[in-house]
């Protein structure tokens, strides 16, 4: 199977990562409106590590039963990532807190995740031209720029459109 190639599977696993990430800026949202996008971040994250630490914990016990040399259990082995790797909680819990004060703004759920996807996809593209954060650098095309205008002005449509 070529680079180019994708399963469907993983068409399907990013759309539900899509969903789930706009479910949890609803959420987030909502109890931000009723506490402080601060305390909303605060539980999205503490909910969140527990069930993390519980999927650590099955995927574990799943991979340590099967006794496969070439499987790979988070907790037997000696990691080698950077320390820094260990960081994306921090831009996480701002992602949580910005997005629960847009969700409540004019841009409501829908402005919040377009302009949130476009920051992605320009962030993306930086880091794949520039090699940011040890990602492989890859050459920018006209098509990656065509795209990232798209959706960039599909976000100004939805935004400006009030939907």
């Amino acid at each position: 199977m070529t680079a180019r190639v994708t399963r469907a599977s993983d068409w399907l696993l990013a759309l539900a990562g899509g969903v789930l990430l706009t479910l949890m800026t609803r959420f987030n949202g909502e109890l931000a409106a009723h506490t402080t996008a601060v305390y909303a971040s605060w539980v999205a994250h503490g909910t969140g590590a527990v069930v993390a630490l519980l999927l650590v914990a099955l995927t574990s016990r799943v991979l340590r039963s099967r006794r496969d040399p070439l499987s790979h259990d988070p907790l037997a082995q000696d990691s080698k990532a950077p320390l820094w790797f260990y960081l994306g909680g921090i831009p996480g819990a701002f992602v949580v807190v910005l997005s629960a004060v847009t969700v409540n703004s004019s841009l409501g759920l829908s402005g919040t995740i377009a302009l949130m996807l476009t920051g992605q996809i320009v962030f993306g593209l930086a880091s794949d031209r520039f090699g940011l954060l040890r990602i492989p650098r890859r050459r920018i095309t006209r098509m990656d720029l065509t795209v990232a205008g798209l959706v960039l002005a599909g976000s100004v449509l939805i935004v400006a459109g009030g939907a």
